[in-house]
């Protein structure tokens, strides 16, 4: 990591400075190190703003519950009350509301998360996919399976600050990884019945996977689910 990246981080208070050794310099240790793998982890790899970086160790600095931090719109901006509010009403945010009834969820259904998925079933229902709330519930059963493992990933002998940091990387560094395994497997399943519909159920997987596809790059769902693998050579 370059020296000016890390003066910056200094200069932004992501990373905690070290201890003064002359006028000039400064030594750092291990939890220097740390931090900066971190930060490169919540930057680098999960995209977060500087910004959102360092609202995520704020967090973890002033509420080392992981309850909390897995509760907290951590990669998310600050937002009016007005703002909040007027998002509360939008249209949606009723059926993601009947979704955690139906589920039996014991949460704060007023949070970023309702209000999120709210806009996206209004989203879904404008373009008239016939994908409502109800829709939704398998893969909510999928979401509070996935949530139980996560907990288990959070019990161990840990003191508060580890806990605090694991919570992090467990909600903000597997949430992607999640999102990178269901592509893959979509794209696996994409080829399967695809290849079936357009060549035939005798065509084999490796055939649909190399078959070209049309010139102006449309005709199969599967190019959408991220089978770019039919254009190479």
């Amino acid at each position: 990591m370059p020296a000016a990246t890390i003066k910056y981080y200094l200069r932004e208070g992501l990373l905690p400075p070290g201890r003064r050794v002359t006028a000039t310099r400064a030594e750092y240790g291990e939890a220097h190190l740390h931090r900066l793998r971190l930060i490169r982890a919540l930057i680098g790899v999960r995209r977060l703003s500087v910004g959102a970086a360092k609202r995520v160790l704020g967090t973890m600095a002033r509420q080392p519950d992981p309850h909390r931090i897995l509760g907290t719109p951590i990669d998310g901006g600050p937002e009016s009350p007005d703002g909040d509010r007027e998002r509360a009403k939008a249209p949606g945010v009723a059926g993601a509301r009947r979704l955690v009834t139906e589920m039996g969820w014991d949460v704060d259904t007023g949070t970023a998360a309702t209000r999120s998925l709210g806009e996206i079933l209004h989203a879904l229902s404008e373009l008239s996919t016939g994908i409502d709330w109800r829709t939704l519930l398998p893969y909510a059963r999928l979401a509070d399976r996935a949530s139980e493992l996560d907990i288990e990933q959070l019990k161990g002998a840990w003191g508060p600050e580890e806990a605090a940091e694991r919570a992090v990387l467990v909600s903000l560094l597997l949430e992607p990884a999640l999102l990178a395994l269901r592509r893959l497997a979509v794209e696996d399943k994409s080829v399967r019945h695809f290849q079936d519909v357009e060549g035939g159920a005798e065509s084999t997987c490796e055939e649909a996977v190399v078959r070209p596809l049309p010139e102006d790059g449309h005709g199969s769902p599967a190019v959408f689910f991220g089978a770019p693998k039919g254009t190479a050579t």
